[in-house]
């Protein structure tokens, strides 16, 4: 099919349902190009290694599913690695699938915070019961770990009165919320040294989810943006103030590192 004929084909298709404009409209390439427009950034931010981070990029962790929706062992080898940066550190994270996350950091971390929705408005949603009920499998027993339960747009930040060291967003990914979610966090939970991480930046750690990218950005102060990055082998950003020698993101490198991982399973009794 020639381009004329599939640009008119596409025409027929969007003149017969107008909701396939969407898929145009929010398909990844286009918000690369938003990107690209406004924030000069078309192959994603700048790149660190881990090893930037930590000169010793290793770390044990412990009930991992390795089912779907969670972190990559690097994600939450990075969110422990960063909480050991400070003394009794204090995180807070929004957005708790089955705790995962949650429940390893909570093995560093001094006290932990986590909001995600109440089983209420999960399933005013239309989310079903079982999927309500596995929300903090991990993490519900945890005596470190207090569970709040609201939806991110309309929770109080401010009545926690409250700062933290390191601050997870990985809630609702679309554009909307990653840019409240951003703005609240810098309004409300940082100090002067607070570390921030958004998952799901990239799809996998060489590809870059823009439409998150663009939430990130824009809902970050501009005079914070030169201290954003990539986090190589991750699909995290950070916002971390350091001195660093960052690189762009090319596709099909060879690898910086490498890891060595030994499983173990153990069955789990519901």
């Amino acid at each position: 099919m020639g381009k004329i004929k599939k640009a008119l084909y596409a025409l027929k298709e969007i003149i017969r349902e107008p909701s396939v404009l969407n898929h145009i409209i929010d398909e990844n390439n286009a918000w690369q190009r938003r990107v690209a427009e406004k924030h000069r950034l078309p192959k994603g931010l700048p790149q660190i290694q881990p090893t930037d981070l930590f000169p010793d990029f290793s770390d044990t962790l412990k009930s991992i599913s390795f089912l779907g929706g969670v972190s990559l062992a690097t994600d939450l080898c990075l969110l422990k690695g960063l909480c050991r940066k400070f003394e009794n550190a204090s995180y807070f994270e929004i957005g708790t699938w089955r705790g995962e996350s949650v429940a390893n950091v909570a093995d560093v971390a001094a006290e932990c915070y986590t909001l995600r929705l109440s089983k209420k408005q999960l399933m005013s949603k239309g989310f079903p019961e079982i999927y309500a009920d596995a929300h903090a499998f991990f993490s519900k027993d945890l005596p470190n770990v207090t569970h709040l339960e609201d939806d991110s747009l309309l929770f109080d930040y401010a009545g926690l009165n409250k700062k933290f060291d390191v601050v997870f967003i990985d809630g609702n990914h679309h554009y909307e919320y990653v840019k409240a979610d951003t703005e609240k966090v810098f309004e409300h939970l940082l100090h002067e040294n607070s570390i921030v991480v958004w998952h799901d930046y990239a799809f996998n750690p060489e590809k870059v989810r823009f439409e998150v990218m663009q939430g990130i950005l824009d809902g970050t102060p501009k005079e914070f943006h030169a201290h954003l990055y990539h986090v190589a082998n991750t699909q995290c950003a950070v916002f971390i103030k350091g001195d660093f020698r960052p690189t762009v993101l090319e596709l099909f490198q060879n690898p910086k590192l490498v890891f060595d991982i030994t499983l173990k399973s153990k069955r789990v009794e519901n």
